[in-house]
């Protein structure tokens, strides 16, 4: 495909992915309950005739274009959920549903997605090989990815690609880094066990809330003394519940945290990092802690082979690409490339506000090359599908 015919086509669906982002914008799902969403994504497929695949979910779609010759399977995946947020942004398209909102852009990665599919079947006479799309349910919660790969949604892939809007950075660049783009996202609670009594007698007590109190202040050592400062990582604790009077030394205190981290080694040493340096503090107290961990998603990181062909593809569209920032935000899009390469780029969108703020807004202007990019880069990828460094799933 010329990119010149490709651009022209897709500037040709510029009202039509307006039209659908605002649909889908008035009317948000959350996680796992995306049925409307899943209803308008197949029946936007349907009517272009691209043929829908069965999926073993309640929520989600799992699509596939079928090109003219044989060849290798890539994969396009966008996400569909929204978040509990009452938008604030006072536009004509603001959601209706209260508390409610896309406030981290889903809404344009299945539109932009959905212009690359309708691009991708139009063109469909060039492709040797299979394009298999992914609208993909419960990525807030960092569940969707998971019930896609259980329910054989890359089966047969050879590679897949992804992309999450970025606010600052504008319409027509892209950021593209090979490596880790984005960080593991993992979750920790540490019990404080100590004895309660009265607030006025604490020697006769173990106040677990002074321990936790100490904990707290000596995690942040996990990371500034024990991982290397050339290795990133962050360590927040964000709750710490205690007592239920303001006159009674409880027995126990509660800290949640989470920690993120870009390596699979530096991942592996915290939580017994953690349980050392707690159980130690604790113990200077006379009191005793737990520790839980809840491993969650591994980070974001890209195959080079991958993102070498969606720098060719956005160069060729004419669009601008600077070296990505790693965020430490997680995204389940990562479990997708534990199975398969892939890559995740964040597509400039010129917001006014960060994810997950109630003013969150962007620039619909980047949806024609959004759609664009994704149609070449799936092009370009089944042309060199075998070059690609791992198996297929399945």
């Amino acid at each position: 495909m010329t990119t010149e015919a490709l651009l022209e086509e897709a500037e040709g669906l510029r009202a039509r992915l307006v039209e659908f982002r605002r649909e889908l914008h008035r009317f948000p799902e959350l996680s796992m309950q995306e049925v409307e969403t899943t209803r308008k994504i197949r029946e936007a497929l349907a009517e272009e005739g691209i043929k829908v695949l069965p999926l073993a979910l309640r929520v989600g779609v799992l699509a596939e274009i079928e090109g003219a010759g044989p060849g290798p399977t890539v994969a396009l995946r966008a996400d569909i959920d929204a978040l509990p947020i009452m938008e604030e942004t006072g536009l004509p398209f603001a959601s209706e549903l209260e508390g409610k909102m896309h406030a981290c852009g889903h809404d344009f990665h299945t539109s932009a997605i959905l212009g690359s599919a309708i691009l991708l079947q139009r063109y469909r006479h060039l492709l040797q090989g299979r394009v298999r799309l992914l609208f993909q349910p419960g990525e807030e919660k960092g569940i969707g990815a998971k019930a896609m790969l259980d329910a054989g949604a890359l089966d047969g892939v050879q590679a897949i690609f992804g992309m999450h809007n970025k606010p600052d950075l504008p319409v027509g660049t892209i950021g593209l880094k090979p490596g880790a783009l984005m960080a593991s996202v993992d979750g920790f609670r540490i019990k404080v066990s100590g004895k309660g009594g009265h607030a006025a007698i604490p020697d006769a007590a173990i106040d677990p809330i002074v321990a936790a109190s100490a904990i707290v202040g000596g995690l942040q050592t996990a990371i500034s003394r024990s991982i290397s400062p050339f290795d990133s990582a962050v360590l927040s604790v964000c709750s710490f519940h205690a007592g239920t009077s303001w006159n009674v030394i409880p027995d126990e205190a509660v800290l949640d945290g989470t920690v993120r981290t870009f390596r699979p080694e530096v991942r592996a040493q915290i939580p017994k990092l953690l349980e050392r340096i707690a159980s130690g503090i604790a113990g200077g107290y006379g009191a005793r802690i737990e520790l839980s961990w809840f491993a969650g998603i591994p980070s974001v990181h890209n195959d080079e082979e991958a993102v070498g062909i969606v720098r060719e593809a956005a160069e060729s569209i004419g669009l601008t690409v600077t070296d990505a920032l790693p965020s430490a935000g997680g995204e389940d899009f990562a479990h997708y490339q534990e199975k398969i390469p892939g890559c995740f780029i964040w597509m400039g969108t010129e917001g006014t506000e960060e994810w997950h703020h109630p003013k969150f807004t962007l620039n619909e202007e980047a949806l024609v090359p959004a759609a664009a990019l994704f149609a070449r880069t799936a092009h370009l990828a089944l042309e060199r599908g075998r070059k690609l460094t791992g198996a297929a799933v399945g």
